[in-house]
């Protein structure tokens, strides 16, 4: 019965992630997505399966997903001229060693990062991909919830002030098969 309640609330949870997240016509997510939102989704049994409640908490959504590039420039011209996308201004972030740019499509945001120098973590990626590639993935949370998980590593102890003015941190990607995943607390309206 618990692994059938288990199972139950991952594909609720994948659907209404989906229809949350993602306009797309798949409610498929990627496999790499499955044992984060196990991470976050507790699961009630009461006497019959019938009865199963399902509580995902402080989860939001898909924020963004960031691209490495050798160039930002060339890169935002790219993604503006190619998909008629709006770009934002360049912004230096010294404290996270970039400089971005956001590219705003309809239903999705991508976040170009740029190093601003050799100790930059972009450079490192960058090395073992010149041509640049995706970087991370960016989930809005309530950070409350999330230094309370004992299941997943941070990349440091203390969030940091991201290109949005919200505290954000890294999940250690091997604990995310192989996704680096950025928090975001995005503050309540």
């Amino acid at each position: 019965m618990a692994v059938w309640c288990r199972t139950h609330a991952m594909a609720n949870f994948r659907s209404q992630l989906a229809n949350l997240a993602f306009e797309t016509e798949s409610t498929q997510l990627p496999r790499a997505f499955s044992r984060f939102f196990s991470l976050f989704s507790t699961t009630t049994v009461t006497a019959s399966p019938a009865r199963t409640t399902t509580t995902t908490p402080n989860i939001g959504r898909l924020n963004h997903v960031a691209i490495a590039v050798p160039n930002l420039e060339e890169a935002a011209a790219t993604y503006k001229n190619t998909l008629g996308a709006h770009v934002s201004e360049p912004q230096s972030l010294p404290e996270h060693g970039v400089k971005v740019v956001f590219v705003q499509l309809a239903n999705a945001k991508l976040e170009l990062l740029e190093p601003l120098g050799k100790d930059s973590p972009i450079s490192g990626f960058l090395a073992k991909n010149p041509a640049g590639g995706m970087h991370h993935i960016c989930l809005e949370v309530a950070m409350d919830h999330v230094r309370t998980s004992t299941t997943v590593r941070p990349l440091s102890t203390d969030p940091k002030i991201g290109a949005h003015g919200n505290p954000v941190f890294f999940l250690h990607p091997k604990d995310m098969h192989g996704v680096l995943t950025e928090f975001e607390e995005v503050k309540k309206q």
